[in-house]
């Protein structure tokens, strides 16, 4: 290990075994004291999780949370009245301006929000990379900051933008120290590599140093290596970032497949809302550092997704005019009528535009999920916390 190399920007991602000792120095508390090193790591060893309890990629329930229920704890992670503020020439600048929220174990939830939202930043404090200036966070029933460790054992982190392998190893060595470093047995870490490999086709490039993989491969290595050691809660910061579709496509059965199987509790912080969509059960919305929406993506289109869109293939090429629709949009005989979904039916508008005209072919469009969250970052809809 003493000829890794870790490639510009890239930052390993937490581990039991090589937690940052600066980055503890400088986040524990003034009135913590430094612990005895010998009594911790006895102390590490008699609270941690067994590891083959967290090893099994046997199907489950879908959202019935599985391995990812932690005894004596309801909720997978649970937050409250947390903020950061970070300092700044103009003075401190809040990041994360107290929000509160509670995710059961099997929960899939998206996370989304602008740019400076303090998306990220919340990632950060519940991994334990940030200490929070107030407020509570624990997750699998432990503090962050304060058992960062113990944490690791039970937690996965994937950041799109940084990496967790050894960028000069070939892929199938950082595997082998992800393994060593977490204590996984010989066994167990042959069944689950296995597995993962099913899923992510990660066969061809096992022999295939990071440095050389694609995009789209790295990204599915770095899942691998995140979900090896069985995590009960897995966050994902931007994961889908500059992927192609194909790749895309991939990276989304796989979670799919993991949150279904393992129960495994996904927190999924994205700018692309059709990840959103197509994995998600759950949507919470942060800007400015609050939580300005917390509820399913279908109640969000219920409430701010009020206009739809009948898209009419006409015979001729004449003007449409119909009582509850405006026309929006016209290129030769196709015309786009909008309507609101609270005063008039798509039955009955189709009704009255055949009364009038013939129509060679009818197509209804919903509201989509990105028109909606565009009008709440503008600020032309308040949606609200259930």
């Amino acid at each position: 290990m003493s000829g890794r190399q870790v490639a510009p920007g890239d930052q390993p991602g937490p581990g039991p075994d090589r937690a940052d000792a600066d980055l503890e120095r400088d986040q524990r508390q003034p009135h913590q004291a430094r612990a005895d090193p010998e009594q911790q790591r006895h102390a590490d060893q008699e609270h941690s999780p067994t590891r083959h309890d967290q090893l099994h990629l046997e199907p489950g329930r879908p959202g019935s949370g599985g391995r990812g229920q932690v005894a004596g704890h309801g909720a997978s992670i649970e937050v409250s009245g947390l903020r950061k503020e970070f300092r700044s020439r103009r003075g401190r600048v809040p990041a994360v301006a107290g929000i509160d929220f509670r995710v059961e174990p099997g929960e899939f939830v998206g996370y989304a929000g602008p740019n400076g939202a303090g998306k990220s930043t919340t990632v950060k404090m519940m991994s334990g990379i940030l200490v929070p200036s107030a407020g509570s966070v624990l997750v699998n029933g432990l503090v962050p900051w304060r058992e960062r460790r113990r944490l690791a054992r039970g937690m996965g982190v994937v950041f799109g933008q940084r990496s967790q392998l050894w960028w000069d190893l070939p892929l199938r060595e950082s595997f082998d120290l992800v393994g060593h470093l977490y204590r996984i047995p010989a066994a167990d870490f042959a069944r689950r590599l296995g597995r993962l490999d099913d899923l992510l086709d990660l066969g061809p490039l096992v022999a295939t140093p990071v440095r050389s993989l694609s995009l789209g491969q790295r990204m599915r290595a770095e899942l691998a290596a995140a979900v090896l050691p069985g995590p009960r809660v897995l966050f994902l910061d931007e994961p889908t970032i500059g992927l192609d579709v194909e790749a895309k496509a991939a990276v989304r059965e796989f979670l799919r497949e993991l949150n279904a199987t393992e129960g495994t509790t996904v927190i999924l912080t994205t700018h692309d809302l059709d990840d959103i969509t197509r994995l998600c059960n759950r949507l919470m919305i942060i800007d400015h550092g609050r939580l300005i929406y917390d509820g399913t993506v279908e109640r969000l289109l219920g409430l701010y997704g009020t206009t739809r869109v009948l898209v009419v293939d006409l015979v001729d090429d004449v003007e449409v005019r119909v009582d509850g629709a405006a026309t929006t949009r016209a290129e030769g005989r196709r015309r786009w009528l909008s309507f609101a979904r609270d005063e008039l039916s798509a039955a009955e508008l189709i009704a009255r535009v055949m009364a009038r005209h013939e129509v060679v072919d009818l197509t209804l469009e919903e509201p989509d999920i990105e028109d909606v969250v565009r009008r709440i970052y503008r600020g032309e809809a308040t949606p609200g916390v259930d």
